[in-house]
């Protein structure tokens, strides 16, 4: 096996969510869920830019719970949509508000 794909073999199978490979779709707005899933692949903490106008708050953390309560907006609003996944450092949420 190159060391290249056994590397990435090693990258991805630290995930603990299944992060699926999405078709290309018209759609203009994603989940909290998928975004949370899309931070965790890249490492990159970032606003997707697709929450169909939600107030949307992200955040990380070394556990599911201290990503959520990182969230932008926590505690002062009223969630609709959460979203975890875990990364190769930690757990990134996506919270997405009323």
């Amino acid at each position: 096996m190159p060391m290249r794909t056994l590397f990435l073999t090693l990258v991805l199978s630290v995930f603990s969510c299944t992060v699926q490979a999405q078709t290309a779709t018209t759609s203009t707005t994603t989940t909290a869920q998928q975004d949370a899933e899309t931070m965790a692949r890249t490492g990159v903490l970032r606003h997707c830019g697709r929450s169909g106008g939600a107030v949307e708050g992200i955040g990380f953390g070394q556990s599911r719970e201290s990503a959520i309560r990182n969230c932008c907006y926590w505690g002062n609003r009223k969630p609709k949509e959460i979203g975890t996944c875990r990364g190769p450092r930690g757990w990134f949420a996506c919270v997405r508000y009323w």
